[in-house]
């Protein structure tokens, strides 16, 4: 069994008494894991990692690195800080120093390093993330994403056991992402421990032997690649990683608005660029159903688009119908013909709600 580095024990975060941002989290963080982070914005990601490293105080629970309790107010933090590295999403280098003394301050002054071994290491670390010939330039003088590499070379001239990244490629230019995903990705081969908080699916899906799925201050999901992004345990993972977008519309009477529906699919449809026999056959769907439903009894109808597998889901919903419709004798067959013709699979299924169809367009 691998050796725990970062233990967290029902970890609760809340700011100004309000609700938390962190709720009750309990996860074990093993020695050389390279785990990315995802869920959307304002899930408490960020804050999970601030957490970690006590930039932020969290409100309850406990935090052990290397089996030290960091929340115990007898802990020399500062001490368990020099095993932690952070790259933040804004660089943060001094802007007075040179590139190389970015990386050799802090040796020097907190590791106790001679002023000419840390310009070695410094050197080497530079050479590592390919700007040695920056050595003497100043922040000034380099763009986003040299910036970000120095920032990573910097935490690494602490020789930390663990570094977090928070988000490293959210405030570059997408052309300048790929250099800065590239050094993290070296790293990952070194067995150091890292935790990224990351929008970058592909790189999570490729690079982390665990990906947490944090979502509504919880870590929802915790699994290998494979697992969270080939088979999500839960909808709101499914929902983030495949990029899910959807419409959702409720019948309750024959004189409900049919037309304003058909506008908001149509509008629906050409803001993701859904092609256009596509959006033929998910009207035909939605219009037939609607003809071989009762509205007055309850038709819900959601419609699902993922950005990412580009895949169209239509789910109806007729409530309060505990019989099959595709069997029923009076069901119109020209109706029926039409639903198979236009969708590539459909499904019928008799649940506790009513009598629920599932067609892929």
């Amino acid at each position: 069994m691998s050796e725990n580095i970062i233990e967290i024990k029902n970890l609760t975060k809340c700011f100004d008494g309000g609700n938390p941002v962190l709720e009750d989290i309990s996860v074990d963080i093993h020695k050389g894991d390279v785990i990315s982070i995802i869920g959307p914005s304002g899930t408490g990601k960020s804050t999970f990692l601030r957490c970690i490293n006590m930039l932020e105080q969290p409100t309850d629970g406990m935090i052990l690195i290397d089996g030290v309790n960091i929340m115990d107010k007898r802990t020399p933090i500062n001490k368990i800080r020099q095993k932690m590295g952070m790259v933040f999403q804004s660089f943060n280098l001094f802007d007075h120093l040179s590139i190389l003394e970015n990386l050799t301050i802090g040796p020097v002054k907190l590791l106790g390093m001679s002023e000419e071994e840390a310009r070695e290491k410094g050197i080497q670390l530079l050479r590592n993330v390919g700007l040695a010939t920056k050595a003497d330039s100043m922040p000034s003088e380099l763009s986003g994403g040299q910036k970000q590499r120095v920032a990573i070379a910097r935490c690494l001239s602490m020789s930390p056991e663990i570094i977090l990244f928070d988000e490293p490629t959210s405030a570059l230019d997408p052309t300048m992402v790929s250099e800065v995903l590239a050094v993290i990705r070296q790293l990952a081969k070194t067995g150091i421990t890292m935790l990224i908080v990351t929008h970058e699916m592909n790189f999570a899906r490729n690079v982390s032997n665990r990906v947490f799925f944090m979502y509504g201050g919880k870590i929802l999901e915790d699994g290998l690649p494979e697992q969270v992004f080939g088979h999500p345990q839960h909808n709101e993972t499914r929902t983030f990683i495949q990029r899910i977008r959807s419409l959702h519309f409720v019948f309750s009477s024959e004189d409900d608005d049919f037309y304003a529906m058909t506008g908001a699919i149509d509008n629906f449809c050409v803001k993701y660029s859904i092609k256009t026999n596509r959006i033929a056959k998910l009207l035909h769907i939605v219009e037939e159903m609607l003809l071989i439903t009762d509205r007055t009894s309850g038709v819900v109808i959601d419609i699902e688009y993922s950005e990412t597998t580009e895949d169209v889901t239509v789910t109806v919903l007729q409530q309060s119908r505990s019989s099959s419709i595709l069997n029923d004798p009076e069901t119109d067959e020209l109706a029926l013909a039409i639903l198979q013709g236009s969708s590539q699979t459909l499904q019928e299924e008799i649940i506790p709600e009513g009598v629920r169809f599932t067609f892929t367009v």
